[in-house]
């Protein structure tokens, strides 16, 4: 199962959110796990249209995913993913 770990600012809302392992074959599959998991968590990741927030980067196994519309990209059972935010500003 692919292993999860999420931006500690999002602690400020979920405090009891620690990295996990989910039954997932793509990043979409993965995210409704953790919504499950952790209701309302989706909301800070990703937009109305189920694509990944402008401020907000999806890493798995150290490389930025591709589909960031989709959220179709593979995981494979041994898989490491960072949810993290971006940084912006100036």
């Amino acid at each position: 199962m692919p292993k999860v770990r999420f931006t500690p600012n999002l602690k400020r809302f979920y405090p009891t959110l620690q990295p996990t392992q989910v039954e997932a074959e793509t990043v979409a599959q993965l995210l409704e796990e953790i919504e499950e998991l952790h209701p309302g968590i989706c909301a800070y990741i990703v937009d109305e249209h189920r694509s990944l927030r402008q401020h907000v980067n999806i890493f798995v196994g150290g490389e930025l995913i591709q589909d960031k519309i989709g959220l179709s990209d593979q995981l494979g059972p041994q898989d490491e993913v960072y949810i993290l935010q971006a940084l912006s500003g100036g």
